[in-house]
């Protein structure tokens, strides 16, 4: 690295690095070697109580700067971690196991959402409404809603984190950040560069530990009144009770079940890419990514053969490694749970077009995987798999391609191709999800609106709407403006 002081093993609360005496410590591991890389004190009740109070006695200043003072310290953030990008990717691969490239691509996305929300604070507009008696007014204000408690995930954590802390710090929100156990590196390197970007102490405050302990806490605190959290369904929906408790607002970006569905009609070899690009990137562990391929008989056998091309031309290996494309998965749970699926599928009649189990590398390195002839009652048509494992699925009518791909509890993100226009309109309007790729596996925008149907999540992160979770609407009646 050329900038070491970004490798931080220590909590940032109040704008300070601290190590509370008597914490122990947690192993922050690289997955594709098992190295140690930093020992990092295991936050608790205590240490989240401490970061809430902090966030919490900064928020009347921060809420009370001008949109513009707020906006060129974001913007100035977004500058520092583009400048630091390359420091950045060495962190992420390291704790994440991604390949350094496509770390490069995660830092410079999450970038992208301090910049364009450092413009947005700039933009929360209010009201005034046309009033109902001529010695009244009638404003509509919007606030920010105080502090927020963030809990992101491992699997992108430098964009995750940015996705939640722009639009909130736009808005005048403080901040309490709970990060993946995983991956806390990349999450301290950004309070490291916030605090360098001449943010406030207390704005922004990284604790990590563990869930029970720092988790419980965010979203029980009456001084909380917001969180925002992006994980499992499961875990969502234990939030979410646990949030009632204080009536605090919440927004989930929970699992995925995503489905590719490929008609007759479609440029082969831009679904083939478009498949590689949603189920491939990051070893498959994505709530977006592509977990049932549905792949209409007239084109199934050629597609097929092309995408295992495909997936048969991707190489392996340490994330550091020149040309690698695909690393390691993020532990041995994650292997377990590839196996599984795989195992379910065969027994009900799959059969393995090309990988299908742990690569000759070891560890939780996993052989980029094809299935053919999966079928609905196999438990990786249900089941979010989070690997590398792609089930290509037949159908031979439209009607039967929306039924089975909104045959999931989840609504997150869906794909399709055809050339087709009148079919883009009607197919895409009847999916169940709040993504929808057509023509195209990549769909990340910062400027766009992100965010599930049913049991994906509450909310939506990113563009002009991400920036209202954060923010409270407030209704002021004015009597006795008397008339001239």
């Amino acid at each position: 690295m050329s900038d070491a002081s970004l490798l931080k093993d220590a909590l940032f609360i109040g704008g300070e690095w601290v190590k509370p005496a008597g914490l122990s410590g947690f192993d922050v591991t690289n997955p594709s070697t098992g190295d140690v890389l930093v020992s990092v004190p295991k936050g608790g009740k205590a240490e989240a109580a401490a970061a809430i109070d902090a966030a919490e006695a900064a928020f009347p200043e921060w809420r009370d700067r001008t949109a513009k003072e707020r906006a060129t310290i974001i913007r100035r953030w977004h500058d520092l971690i583009v400048e630091n990008v390359e420091d950045l990717a060495r962190i992420l691969t390291a704790e994440q196991g991604k390949p350094l490239a496509e770390a490069r691509g995660e830092i410079l996305y999450g970038a992208a959402f301090f910049e364009f929300y450092a413009e947005e604070a700039k933009r929360i507009y209010g009201e005034l409404l046309p009033s109902y008696a001529r010695d009244r007014r009638l404003a509509v204000l919007k606030q920010p809603i105080g502090v927020v408690a963030a809990i992101t995930p491992w699997n992108f954590p430098m964009a995750m984190i940015p996705r939640k802390a722009a639009p909130a710090l736009a808005a005048g929100c403080t901040m309490v950040l709970k990060p993946a156990s995983a991956t806390p590196l990349s999450a301290l390197a950004l309070g490291e560069l916030a605090q360098r970007a001449g943010l406030p102490a207390g704005v922004f405050n990284v604790v990590p530990g563990a869930a029970g302990a720092v988790g419980d806490e965010l979203v029980s605190s009456a001084k909380v009144r917001k969180v925002t959290f992006t994980g499992s369904t499961e875990v969502g929906r234990d939030l979410m009770a646990k949030a009632a408790g204080t009536i605090k607002k919440v927004a989930l970006e929970l699992g995925g079940n995503a489905p590719v569905v490929v008609f007759d009609d479609a440029d082969i070899e831009a679904a083939v890419a478009g498949t590689i690009a949603t189920k491939f990137r990051n070893m498959g562990q994505t709530c977006v990514c592509a977990n049932r391929i549905y792949v209409q008989s007239g084109v199934y056998d050629r597609y097929l053969a092309a995408l295992t091309k495909a997936v048969e031309a991707m190489k392996v290996g340490d994330g550091f490694a020149e040309g690698v494309e695909q690393g390691p998965l993020i532990d041995g749970a994650a292997v377990a749970k590839c196996e599984e699926h795989i195992a379910d599928a065969l027994s009900k009649g799959a059969s393995v077009v090309t990988g299908g189990g742990r690569h000759a590398l070891g560890g939780s390195f996993f052989q980029p995987t094809i299935l053919k002839d999966a079928t609905q009652d196999m438990l990786i048509a249900r089941d979010e798999t989070f690997g590398p494992v792609a089930p290509v699925f037949r159908f031979e009518t439209e009607a039967e391609a929306i039924r089975h791909a909104n045959d999931t509890e989840f609504g997150l993100a869906a794909y399709f191709f055809t050339k087709d226009n009148a079919r883009i309109w009607r197919f895409g309007e009847a999916l169940e999800f709040g993504v929808i790729g057509v023509n195209t596996g990549a769909t990340s925008y910062e400027g766009a609106p992100f965010g599930g149907m049913k049991a994906s999540g509450i909310g939506r992160e990113g563009s002009r709407h991400g920036i209202d979770e954060f923010l409270e609407i407030k209704y002021m009646c004015i009597a006795g403006i008397s008339g001239l």
